[in-house]
């Protein structure tokens, strides 16, 4: 509705058409504006002067007069009529609208009638503001072009939905929200203005006050006025001239200048033109949407060169600065890099001494307790817990065994400079060769910022030279495997970024991408040197985990809401690799029978664990423990748990092998061989019990060194 306001407007004065008449070349003006713009001709100019010369113009030749323009050629602003020798210059105005406009060459005689129907001067001639197209007017004057009534009611139901709230008429300085309107008076009143100026007595007591609103409705659809011809004013439209293309009356008909013309019903014409306006619309309804997705598209070239702009002179600057600092800045990385193996360094020596401090500890505590003990003179008290005490000395001596006590990291950095490869990189570097098109596209390039690993997990991200102009359909990520043996893909297709997962932990990969289009394929990217974690850290997973289970602790403690028993499995699966965890028994009432150890994502949740061939589990009460695959009982072992306990699990997937532990004592022998395949941590528990999960924990030391001796 906002945007329709301007058509709405008067091209001379800006304010909305007040009484607009048609001008011939279909654009509209007010009667008052119409007046105030005519300008005087000479006399030998007039039509009738032309008649009695023998070059009788017809009353509809106004349409070439165009041609009469009072613009000249350079637009300066001034005009004279062409072929008016006599005719003095008249200077232009420029209208609110911004519509160079003619003000009369004389003003007009003092009358004493109205704008519209004061006589204009003999011989007028007017302007169209907006197209520039001239008539002179005939004896009719402005009387002779009909009047707009259309463009009126549209002004009047723009300013009615413009208004908010309807105003009081009568009120002197900031007029009051009206309350009533009188139908008879066509009044909108305040309850103040309606007592001082319309009392409810006396000749006014039967006019009738309705709301508001109800007086807005009733004004809309109160009959319009009929448009009058403007030959004959006492006679209504009723037909229309399809030769002169107006509506005309019965009187002209009969014996006026349309009564040799072609003439058809009003009512009719009005429809079909409605609809060849509609259609029209439609057509230009179409160009306007394109014209606005145009200018979209305009505007978003616009930000778009603006950033790419932005961008180009970026790197620009940036490669230009790495030609004058290379060595600087190759300097800075190589000493970044000398600073991480100083770290990786301090942090495996540290960690090592932490872990031999604890060890260390445990055995001379073991130590002291032993001492204590041989001092017993009780032979049959020393005797009951001295096979126990040996057993732990020698277990214990055996967690010193070999490379226990062996460093883990040398002192030498093994570090070599190879700068060859980058100082030719930049003297071949060539502006011409950069921006000149390439088959194939350019070497994309890792983002280092966005590339990280996490678990055994590794993201990846990069992206092509901001330079580059050879578009690329996709890429191709390669990983070696762990163990600097060859690439492989692992990735292929158009994302700037993959996670890759199933890595194996404690290993160092590399990785490359290079990218491809219909041409061929780029070179590689620097080779990215990616480190996974050495232990694995994880939680129970709540999205496989059957229903009853109930988690705590960030999901790493779990209990059951029922009897019967239930299985939640870890978030990490294993395929590779030897890793160890730890459960300890947070609650363990009326003696039930939990189950560890490992299961298939598939496992069933509502059995114990164990009870089907997707798990290996040992499952334990107070007093002894039993290993359990595809519900088949092996190696019962003396030996239970209580609150406070502690069962460790270790799966060594080098081995093919799964071990149980309880409070830091193997139970039993191996419990299961040869087993290949994805594992996950595996717990089945009822309501009696509840455990909480450690993870990132080493192997145990005297498994380790049992392996190497193995």
């Amino acid at each position: 509705m906002e945007e329709m306001e301007e058509e709405l407007k008067c091209p001379v004065c800006g304010s909305f058409y007040r009484e607009p008449i048609i001008l011939p070349c279909s654009h509209n003006l007010c009667q008052a504006c119409a007046r105030n713009i005519l300008v005087q001709t000479p006399e030998s100019e007039s039509p009738q002067s032309r008649r009695a010369s023998g070059s009788a113009v017809s009353d509809y030749d106004y349409l070439d007069l165009d041609k009469m323009s009072l613009y000249s050629e350079a637009d300066s602003g001034y005009g004279s009529y062409g072929g008016f020798a006599s005719a003095p210059t008249t200077p232009c105005q420029k209208s609110p609208n911004g519509v160079r406009v003619f003000p009369p060459a004389m003003p007009p005689p003092a009358t004493h009638l109205s704008p519209a129907l004061a006589p204009v001067p003999r011989n007028s001639c007017i302007t169209c503001p907006q197209c520039h197209r001239s008539l002179i007017l005939d004896d009719r004057g402005l009387r002779g072009f009909p009047k707009n009534r259309v463009l009126e009611g549209v002004i009047d139901r723009y300013q009615q939905s413009k208004a908010a709230a309807l105003k009081c008429q009568l009120c002197e300085k900031a007029p009051k929200e009206a309350t009533v309107m009188c139908e008879q008076c066509d009044v909108f009143y305040c309850d103040p203005c309606r007592l001082r100026c319309h009392p409810p007595r006396g000749p006014l007591a039967k006019h009738r006050l309705v709301p508001p609103a109800q007086g807005r409705v009733s004004r809309r659809l109160s009959p319009r006025k009929v448009s009058t011809c403007t030959d004959h004013e006492l006679e209504n439209h009723s037909m229309y001239c399809v030769q002169c293309k107006m509506p005309v009356c019965y009187q002209c008909l009969e014996e006026g200048k349309h009564s040799s013309h072609e003439v058809k019903a009003l009512g009719a014409m009005w429809k079909l033109h409605k609809s060849q306006l509609s259609q029209a619309l439609n057509g230009l309804s179409d160009r306007a949407k394109e014209a606005k997705e145009f200018l979209v598209q305009l505007r978003n070239m616009v930000q778009q060169i603006q950033e790419n702009s932005v961008e180009f002179e970026a790197c620009l600057v940036a490669q230009c600065d790495a030609l004058i600092d290379a060595l600087n800045r190759r300097k800075a990385q190589l000493l970044a890099r000398v600073n991480k193996e100083h770290e990786h360094k301090l942090k495996v020596v540290r960690d090592q001494i932490s872990h031999c401090t604890v060890k260390l500890r445990q055995t001379t505590g073991l130590m002291e307790y032993c001492l204590e003990v041989i001092k017993e003179n009780d032979p049959s008290g020393f005797l009951q817990i001295s096979d126990a005490l040996i057993r732990r000395v020698h277990l214990t001596e055996d967690q010193w065994g070999k490379g226990t006590l062996t460093p883990r990291m040398t002192t030498d950095f093994d570090l070599s400079l190879d700068n060859s490869p980058l100082l030719q990189s930049i003297h071949q570097l060539d502006f011409v060769q950069m921006k000149a098109s390439s088959p194939v596209p350019a070497t994309p390039i890792l983002q280092l910022e966005e590339c990280c690993t996490h678990n055994n997990s590794a993201t990846l991200s990069w992206k092509q030279p901001p330079l580059s102009t050879v578009p690329a359909e996709g890429y191709i990520l390669e990983l070696d495997d762990g163990s600097g043996g060859q690439f492989r893909e692992v990735y292929v297709g158009k994302e700037t970024m993959c996670t890759v997962d199933g890595l194996h932990f404690n290993s160092t990969y590399n990785a490359r991408v290079k990218a491809f289009n219909k041409t061929g394929v780029s070179l590689y990217s620097k080779t990215l040197v990616l480190q996974t974690s050495e232990v694995a850290w994880f939680a129970f997973d709540p999205g496989s985990a059957h229903s009853d289970i109930i988690f705590s602790n960030d999901n790493l403690t779990v209990t059951c809401s029922s009897y019967d028993d239930r299985v939640v499995l870890g978030k990490t699966g294993f395929s590779k690799g030897v890793h160890y965890w730890e459960l300890t028994v947070d609650r363990y009432d009326n003696h039930p029978d939990p189950a560890f150890g490992v299961a298939r994502i598939d496992v069933m949740k509502d059995v114990m664990l164990g009870k089907d061939d997707k798990a290996w589990a040992m499952y334990v009460d107070n007093n002894r423990s039993w290993f359990m695959h595809n519900n088949s009982h092996t190696n019962r072992t003396e030996g239970g748990i209580t609150k406070g306990a502690t069962i460790g699990v270790l799966l060594d997937l080098n081995r093919k092998t799964l071990t149980f532990f309880i409070n830091d004592e193997q139970q039993g022998p191996i419990a299961f061989e040869n087993v290949e395949g994805l594992f996950f941590p595996a717990v089945s528990l009822n309501r009696n019990v509840q455990v909480t999960l450690h993870t990132g924990l080493p192997v145990p030391d005297f498994y380790s060194s049992r392996a190497s001796i193995a």
